[in-house]
C-alpha cells in the first residue's frame, strides 16, 4: 500500500499509509476539563447553488457528526466559526442549525453552546447590532442551549471606541437568562474583527475586554480566547474573576494551555477537535486521573496537524477540516457551503492527509487511501 503524494514544491514523493488505526472508543463526560468541539456542517452536494446562494445543508449528515462528537463524551459548540458563519453558512442557515442541532442534543443527551452574532447585518448603529445580537440571543437560549456571545464584525465597523463595547455587552449580559461564553476571535481567523473592544493595542483590548467581566462576573461563564499567543491567553487566565473559566481557542498551544500550570489551566473550545475528536477526548479523559504527562503523549503530536491546517490564512482552515471528515468517513462527498472546498491547495491536503494517517485518526485506512486516490485523481495524479 503506498500512494504518491505531491509535496509543497510540486514533486510527487512515495507515502506508506499506516496499516492500523488508533483503537478509541467513545466515553463518558469529562470530570476534570469542560470541553467542546466547534463543529462543522455538512454541505448538500446535490443542491443546485452558486458560492452566493444560501446554504444548502444535509441535515442528517450534519446531526450525525454531531452524535459522534457526544458520543465521545464532547461537547458541541454550535454554529461558531468552524460551521462557516459568515463564510457560508448566513443567519437564516445559523438559527436552523441551532434549534435542529439542540433538539439532538436533548435527544441524545449532549451538551451544547451556541454562537450568537450579528450577521444578520453588514453593518449598522449601535441600536441596530443590538437589536440583531438580541434576535440571534434569543432563538439560542429558547432552543435551550447556553449562548456564546461571537465577535461581531458589524460592531467592530461601527464601535467609535471601548464605551460602545461596554454598552453592547453590558446591555446583553444584563437581559442573557444564564451565564453566557464571550468568545474574543483575533483577525487571523477574521480580519473584519482588527480593533476589536477599541482598540488594536492587545493590551488595551484586553483591559476593556475584562471590565466587560468584572462588571458582569455572574453572567460570564467563561471566555473563549482564539489569538494564537498562548502568554497572551495565559496573563488574562490568571486575571480573570473568581468562578469565570478560560476556553482556550488556541490551535496552536492547546496541550500546554488545557493542561496549565501550578497558577491555573484553561477548558477548551476548539475547531481542532473536530477532526481530533476521539483523540482529543481519550487524552482529556486520561487527564482526568491526574496523569498530565500521558495526556500530553497523547495531545502533542496532534498539534503539527493543527498548525498545518490552521496555516495562515488561518480562516481557510475550515476547508481541512471537511476534507479530513471526508476520508475518516463521516460524510460522503468533499463539497461545502460556499464552495470553500477549493480553499487550499494540493499540497495542503496531502500534507493533512499524511499527518492525520500518521495520528491514526482515521477509522478505516482503505477508504481515506481510496477517497485520497480520487481527489489526486481529480488534478492529473496518476498513481
Amino acid at each position: 500500500m503506498t500512494i504518491h503524494l505531491p509535496d509543497a514544491s510540486g514533486r510527487l514523493r512515495v507515502y506508506e499509509p499506516r496499516r492500523e488505526p488508533l483503537a478509541l472508543t467513545s466515553g463518558t463526560p469529562f470530570t476534570s476539563r469542560t470541553v467542546l468541539s466547534a463543529a462543522h456542517v455538512v454541505a448538500d452536494p446535490y443542491a443546485d447553488v452558486s458560492p452566493d446562494s444560501p446554504a444548502a445543508v444535509d441535515w442528517d449528515a450534519t446531526l450525525a457528526f454531531r452524535r459522534h462528537l457526544w458520543s465521545h463524551g464532547l461537547g458541541v459548540a454550535e454554529a461558531m466559526d468552524t460551521a462557516q458563519r459568515g463564510m457560508g453558512l448566513d443567519w437564516a442557515g445559523a438559527a436552523e442549525l441551532i434549534r435542529r442541532s439542540a433538539a439532538e442534543a436533548k435527544a441524545v443527551g449532549g451538551r451544547i453552546a451556541c454562537g450568537v452574532g450579528t450577521d444578520q447585518l453588514t453593518a449598522g448603529s449601535l441600536e441596530e447590532i443590538r437589536k440583531a445580537y438580541e434576535e440571534q440571543l434569543a432563538v439560542v437560549e429558547e432552543a435551550g442551549a447556553q449562548a456564546i456571545l461571537m465577535a461581531s464584525r458589524a460592531l467592530a465597523a461601527t464601535a467609535k471606541g471601548p464605551e460602545d463595547y461596554l454598552e453592547i455587552y453590558g446591555h446583553l449580559l444584563r437581559q442573557a437568562a444564564e451565564p453566557v461564553v464571550l468568545h474574543w476571535l483575533g483577525p487571523m481567523f477574521d480580519p473584519a474583527l482588527e480593533g476589536y473592544w477599541g482598540s488594536s493595542d492587545l493590551d488595551a483590548a484586553t483591559d476593556v475586554f475584562l471590565e466587560v467581566i468584572a462588571a458582569h462576573p455572574d453572567k460570564v461563564d467563561g471566555v473563549k480566547i482564539s489569538l494564537l499567543d498562548a502568554q497572551r491567553e495565559i496573563d488574562l487566565r490568571r486575571r480573570l474573576p473568581q468562578g469565570v473559566r478560560c476556553y482556550t481557542g488556541d490551535d496552536f498551544n492547546y496541550p500546554e494551555l488545557i493542561a496549565g500550570d501550578e497558577h491555573g489551566f484553561s477548558h477548551a473550545l476548539l475547531g481542532i477537535f473536530d477532526p481530533l475528536g476521539p483523540l482529543a477526548a481519550e487524552a482529556v479523559r486520561v487527564l482526568d486521573t491526574g496523569d498530565v504527562k500521558g495526556f500530553r503523549e497523547l495531545l502533542d503530536p496532534t498539534v503539527e496537524l493543527s498548525r498545518h491546517l490552521f496555516q495562515a490564512p488561518t480562516r481557510f482552515y475550515k476547508t481541512g477540516v471537511v476534507f479530513l471528515a471526508w476520508l475518516a468517513g463521516h460524510q460522503e462527498h468533499f463539497t461545502m457551503v460556499g464552495g470553500l472546498q477549493s480553499a487550499r491547495s494540493l499540497p495542503h491536503f496531502a500534507k493533512a492527509y499524511e499527518l492525520a494517517d500518521g495520528l491514526g485518526l482515521f477509522p478505516d485506512l482503505e477508504l481515506a487511501e481510496t477517497r485520497m486516490k480520487t481527489l489526486l485523481s481529480l488534478y492529473g495524479v496518476a498513481q
